[in-house]
């Protein structure tokens, strides 16, 4: 039998919208309903407890407003530190985009060093190499916190001059041998030309966000919560700001959103 309860969707901000968008495109008969945490972002600077706070305050939030089905973090910082958290108080199923990319990272790697890209928290926590080394790599793992990417994506700053110096900063003095980019943040998708440009040809640059669509479409049909009917409805939800997702929603979520169509919630702050 179908379920029709929609898939959840968190991220710190706008970012996540990214991921959204893989889910929908591989998933088109599925519900969404997705949280933009825009009033506590951003995520990438704060410490592991206080986002593991802000993700089950997030998490709380869904389940309460979507009755959703199962939970997706969107969050590479949120997937790095919460996820045991968030695993032990829900009862449906919840995926990261951490492991996903590692995997994809994994398979595009011809044996040389994996490089991560990340914000401070993603990079501090140490989550890719974890993941890699558990998924079998032997090589080395190089991570590096591009703090200014975030914010030249949410400007709208994508192409010109000031994107190309800031990501040819970033990758100054990386390890000769890298031969994979993995884009540790749900923002660089929208660099990806910029960084595309910057590195050799030779090196792949990975997006775990397809990666993660992929997995999700694995963990539906195996646990029987896919859904099969008519055409599904979608809901976006933020914290803050509203005016921000629409803002964006062309770029992140490549169809326009108009800013009455975001709804403003407040989130759960208790169980």
């Amino acid at each position: 039998m179908a379920d029709d309860r929609p898939i959840g969707v968190f991220d710190s901000g706008v970012g996540g919208l990214t991921v959204l968008r893989a889910l929908r495109e591989l998933l088109p008969l599925e519900r969404t309903v997705y949280l933009g945490d825009t009033a506590r972002v951003p995520y990438g600077t704060r410490s592991a407890a206080t986002v593991e706070k802000y993700a089950l305050n997030n998490a709380r939030t869904l389940v309460q407003e979507g009755d959703i089905k199962a939970l997706v973090v969107a969050c590479n910082t949120a997937s790095a530190v919460a996820l045991p958290a968030l695993r032990a108080t829900l009862s449906v199923p919840v995926l990261g985009v951490i492991e996903p990319g590692a995997r994809a990272a994994l398979a595009a790697c011809r044996g040389g060093t994996i490089v991560v890209l990340g914000t401070a928290g993603t990079v501090r926590s140490e989550a890719y190499p974890r993941a890699l080394h558990a998924l079998g790599h032997r090589g080395e793992v190089f991570a590096r916190a591009c703090p200014l990417l975030v914010p030249l994506v949410e400007e709208g700053w994508l192409a010109g001059e000031v994107p190309r110096l800031v990501v040819e900063q970033y990758l100054q003095g990386l390890p000769a041998d890298v031969d994979t980019v993995v884009m540790g943040c749900t923002h660089y998708p929208l660099l990806r030309p910029v960084l595309r440009a910057a590195l050799p040809e030779r090196v792949a640059l990975v997006d775990g966000a397809a990666a993660t669509a992929r997995e999700l479409h694995a963990l539906l049909a195996e646990r029987g919560l896919a859904r099969g009917g008519p055409a599904p409805a979608h809901r976006l939800l933020v914290t803050d700001a509203p005016e921000q997702l629409a803002r964006v929603s062309g770029a992140f979520l490549g169809v326009p959103v108009a800013q009455d169509a975001v709804e403003l919630v407040d989130v759960l702050m208790t169980a």
